[in-house]
């Protein structure tokens, strides 16, 4: 399966594929609050899509529901700004 990354100036990036029923599901990161929106086509409108916002514990919510079994929050292993100063 081929991910679509599309990135959208001012915004963040987007990540979509296409189903094998011909819908496209992705979801759009927002570089400045970290947002993530779940967002499928509206079937034979291509403009037509439908957007749910989702903080980001309930996209871990929604993996963990879809099957994702390892969610790993990048951010753990970086140091915090006190412990780099140690």
């Amino acid at each position: 399966m081929d991910v679509e990354m599309t990135s959208l100036p001012g915004i963040g990036q987007r990540c979509s594929f296409t189903t094998e029923a011909g819908r496209r599901v992705g979801v759009v990161s927002h570089h400045r609050n970290g947002r993530r929106e779940l967002i499928h086509d509206g079937g034979d409108d291509p403009d037509s899509v439908c957007a749910l916002a989702l903080t980001r514990k309930e996209a871990i919510a929604l993996a963990g529901l879809l099957g994702i079994l390892d969610v790993v929050d990048s951010r753990a292993d970086e140091p915090s700004s006190t412990e780099a100063a140690s």
